[in-house]
């Protein structure tokens, strides 16, 4: 009775910890290795002309790729080097017309009836007691 009561089938100790390690290979592991993919993908596709944004926030025109080195014009004739892995995404591709924008915005004409502002009114208001 006390062997009974001692052993255990060991798949069912193992069980539990073989379920998480699935749950995190299927939430955790797997998405990160779509994101990497993709993001290769997007650095092996730029070329010169390709508008981008670093993971900066650095916005510029490809002009030249060498190995893992882009060169990105930021401003007329201000160059500078980054590595590839640090393009974050492509705003416009070489060759492609640019997104126009698709929700466009139409002022309505003022009427008579409507009070336009003329002046900006300020902000800011002095809020100190004159004694």
């Amino acid at each position: 009775m006390a062997e009974s009561a001692g052993g255990g089938n060991p798949l069912s100790l193992f069980l539990p910890f073989i379920l998480i390690i699935g749950v995190m290979y299927f939430l955790v592991m797997r998405p990160q290795q779509k994101r990497r993919r993709e993001a290769m993908e997007l650095q092996n596709k730029l070329g010169p002309g390709d508008e981008i944004v670093t993971i900066g926030g650095l916005h510029g025109t490809v002009v030249s790729i060498e190995d893992d080195v882009v060169l990105l014009e930021i401003a007329p004739e201000v160059q500078v080097r980054f590595a590839r892995p640090a393009i974050a995404r492509v705003v416009t591709r070489a060759g492609e017309p640019a997104a126009e924008a698709e929700d466009e915005v139409v002022e309505a004409p003022v009427t008579s009836t409507e009070t336009v502002l003329t002046e900006t009114p300020n902000p800011v208001v002095d809020v100190r007691k004159n004694d």
